[in-house]
């Protein structure tokens, strides 16, 4: 395990790795996650081998710390793992990222662009004020100290046991910020910063999510869009074969 500093408390953003050929690799989670339970099966795949990988969880989820002064913003976010890959010497990096860990690699992208060299997202959040049945939405909706109090357990009884095994990990004051920053999304909007990344981007939609809203612009601005048949949102639990291939860049 390593870490790297993230504020001026000295709180630790962490995570795991393999070793590989550069460039590496950087999975990131959504809300309420870890990036090993979702992308460690991936990694590991045989068309993946020989390619350093690293497993950040963001502040506040997993083994990263909480601190309860964080702001937990997409900023906030995207800044404590630009200080991951500092510390992990890397520039030029894929990231794969997940849902509000696309959201995050898409801010870090424009904000560091030397860091990234291409993004792989999967049903990232592109857009500020997602629908109401979003999961962080329904936490949004709370105000902070009721969620710690009460909806935090709430939450975790709707959104069923997968979600909630690493759901329950996460820190409540923390989950609830980031939800909100989430739903405030980024100046500008997360749909322009990758619309005008000049990198190589690769957006992953499970058929079972419905179309991708704004798919023609995506493409008309170089996106390439994928619909993973047979797909929800977890795409890379629905279909890992897919899923790799994109990763890889060989489908």
């Amino acid at each position: 395990m390593r870490e790297a500093r993230f504020d001026g408390e000295g709180s630790r953003i962490r995570w795991t790795e393999t070793p590989g050929e550069e460039p590496a690799r950087v999975y990131v989670h959504g809300l309420g996650s870890i990036s090993s339970v979702y992308h460690a099966h991936i990694a590991a795949r045989p068309e993946l081998a020989g390619r350093r990988s690293l497993f950040v969880d963001l502040p506040g989820h997993g083994i990263s710390d909480r601190p309860e002064r964080f702001g937990y913003t997409l900023d906030d976010h995207a800044d404590a793992l630009a200080a991951a890959l500092d510390e992990a010497g890397l520039s030029g990096a894929e990231l794969i990222a997940h849902s509000m860990g696309g959201a995050v690699a898409v801010v870090l992208a424009h904000r560091r662009p030397e860091l990234v060299s291409r993004l792989v997202l999967t049903e990232a959040n592109l857009d500020a004020c997602p629908p109401p049945t979003a999961g962080s939405s329904g936490i949004a909706a709370y105000e902070e100290d009721d969620f710690v109090d009460r909806g935090f357990a709430r939450v975790l009884e709707h959104v069923g046991p997968p979600w909630a095994a690493t759901m329950r990990l996460a820190d409540p004051r923390a989950l609830h910020r980031s939800a909100v920053g989430l739903r405030r999304g980024s100046q500008p909007v997360m749909r322009a910063l990758l619309e005008g990344l000049p990198v190589d981007r690769v957006y992953l939609q499970g058929e079972l999510s419905g179309e991708v809203a704004g798919r023609q612009a995506l493409e008309d601005a170089g996106v390439r869009v994928v619909t993973v048949p047979g797909a929800g949102h977890n795409v890379m639990l629905d279909r890992p074969d897919v899923f790799a291939a994109e990763v890889a860049g060989r489908s």
